[in-house]
């Protein structure tokens, strides 16, 4: 029968065994604070204070104006530079993008000729380059069509759409980032450590010993479930606390308690995961490249990255059966949307039964595994 008591010492085993482990620690600690600065932080599809210098070699009205175009938030304020100075500043990395206004610019285009503007890019900075360079095309053509109209043409569509974003009005980047951010990691670090813990049990030969107490199997495992789960459950609190909340000022919606419960029940089903792979792989190497090929499909096709309604009808059937899935929508849905449990209760309920059909499968494993070593 299961014993409570011997459930509660093997995962105070657990808690021990990870705190020894530094390398584990550091990954925990940085997944839940770094790396949601980061991911809150860094916008690389976005243009956000991007360097920028002109050499102006016209020096006219026209040339000003269109060095005046570029402004905060998308660019840092315009350097202005000599012709010589732009290799050396572009090598240096100090700025992305440099704009050659020539000679004679805006007396050219009075006499009705065709002028040219030379833009140099910083290509080793690819995604803001592509990104940047058909934005400064637009301001520049935007700016010389204004001057040479007198007036600057914007033709009114009969049938206007006015969008209004109810839950990010300003669409900050950062919001979505940083939340999204923390689900994925909680379900990255749930499969890691609970797998962890099964193959640190092999390679120190501690498993042994385990084999000649007096616990079961379901015992152990529950016990590597509810100790990995517990550390990772905290520090997604705590993240949403102190990093989101606190560090970055990102409002949240919606309870964070409801959106703690949602993860446990994921937690219950990928520490599941984790361990069914802890009993197929020998060791942390084969482990963690086992890791990948799960790893991947849960964070690109749970919706999580890219909307789910953009992918095939067979793979959204499909990733249906994974707990991530239900997971995301759920926590996108507390966070983003302040939704109650009654709007998320399906969402609950499949977790619920995927995590109790994967419990049970690595279970079955889990004993064969044991009785094999017996």
């Amino acid at each position: 029968m299961l014993s409570v008591k011997h459930v509660y010492r093997l995962g105070v085993k657990e808690l021990w065994s990870l705190a020894r482990d530094p390398m584990m620690l550091f990954l925990i600690v940085f997944m839940f604070t770094c790396q949601i600065y980061l991911a809150a932080s860094s916008m690389p599809e976005t243009l956000h204070n991007v360097a920028i210098a002109v050499v102006d070699e016209d020096d006219s009205a026209l040339s000003n104006r269109i060095v005046s175009a570029f402004y905060p938030p998308e660019f840092k304020t315009p350097v202005l530079i000599n012709l010589s100075e732009m290799d050396q500043g572009m090598d240096a990395g100090n700025y992305t993008f440099v704009l050659d206004i020539p000679p004679d610019f805006q007396r050219d285009l009075s006499a009705g000729k065709s002028p040219a503007i030379q833009l140099n890019v910083d290509a080793t900075r690819m995604t803001q380059a592509f990104t940047g360079s058909g934005y400064i095309q637009k301001v520049i053509m935007g700016e010389v069509g204004e001057f040479v109209q007198g007036y600057r043409l914007n033709a009114e569509p009969k049938i206007d759409l006015a969008l209004r974003m109810r839950y990010n009005p300003n669409l900050e980047v950062s919001w979505f980032g940083a939340l999204s951010e923390i689900i994925n990691n909680l379900t990255m670090l749930s499969i890691i450590l609970a797998g962890a813990a099964l193959i640190r049990e092999r390679e120190h030969g501690t498993i042994e010993h385990l084999l000649v107490m007096p616990v079961t199997p379901i015992e152990i495992m529950i016990s590597k479930i509810w100790s990995m789960g517990l550390v990772v459950i905290i520090s997604a609190g705590i993240s949403l606390k102190v990093v989101v909340q606190g560090l970055l000022n990102i409002p949240v919606q919606g309870s964070i308690l409801l959106f703690l419960c949602a993860a446990t029940l994921c937690v219950i089903a990928t520490t599941s995961i984790g361990i069914f792979m802890a009993t197929v792989a020998r060791s942390m190497p084969q482990f963690g490249m086992l890791s990948l090929l799960i790893l991947l499909p849960l964070q690109l096709l749970s919706g999580g990255l890219t909307p789910r309604e953009s992918m095939p009808v067979l793979v959204q059937k499909l990733m249906l059966g994974a707990p991530t899935t239900h997971f995301i929508a759920a926590g996108q849905g507390i966070l983003f949307r302040g939704a109650s449990f009654g709007d998320v209760w399906i969402n609950f309920l499949a977790m619920a039964v995927i995590a109790s059909v994967f419990f049970l499968i690595a279970l079955n494993r889990f004993r064969k595994t044991i009785s094999r070593m017996a």
